[in-house]
């Protein structure tokens, strides 16, 4: 399993963190690691080792086209909506014309994959970070309320990670996340 990101920077993340710190123990949630955290552009469930190579050039050539955009973490939502939902997430929010690249930037790294015999998944991209986890549908109107009120430090985003996901590998069977490329954009 695999995933191409945009992973924010420490200040970002120290941010939310700092704002989510003193309201994690009001709710049972399954709390997403801070160095854990990004906006998934594209979600590779197999990725064969003979494709590994392929797929980074096509990635790098994919980032190359397109431009950095200024985003910052804000707001909040949940999967698969707020009345029982298994996911909140945090928002990323962009401005002008930025959101359109973002959304080209997820377009281009699908692409990638499928040309390299990669088929990602089918799902609409909404640029998010995964905050926490449920277990089971929970009503959690408050928690989007909350993270609506949240505006985080803006940043320029100008690369691409390409993770390797390891379930059950990291502290708490959680997955074990490790980076295996890193492609510039523009």
């Amino acid at each position: 399993r695999m995933f191409v990101a945009m992973v924010p920077p420490a200040e970002a993340v120290e941010d939310l963190d700092a704002f989510l710190d003193v309201r994690r123990a009001a709710a049972p949630f399954r709390w997403t690691q801070p160095d854990q955290l990004h906006v998934t552009l594209a979600f590779l469930a197999a990725v064969p080792d003979r494709s590994l190579d392929d797929l980074v050039e096509r990635l790098a050539a994919a980032a190359r086209r397109r431009t950095p955009v200024t985003a910052r973490i804000a707001g909040g939502g949940a999967f698969p909506h707020p009345d029982a939902a298994k996911v909140v997430w945090a928002g990323l929010r962009t401005t002008g014309t930025d959101h359109a690249e973002l959304v080209r930037m997820s377009d281009g790294a699908r692409r990638a994959a499928n040309a390299s015999g990669i088929a990602p998944d089918g799902q609409r991209f909404r640029p998010h970070l995964t905050v926490a986890r449920t277990g089971r549908p929970r009503q959690v109107t408050r928690w989007v309320q909350l993270l609506d009120g949240y505006e985080g430090p803006s940043w320029r985003v100008g690369e691409w990670s390409l993770v390797a996901s390891h379930l059950g590998e990291g502290p708490a069977r959680r997955p074990r996340y490790e980076e295996v490329a890193r492609v510039q954009v523009g």
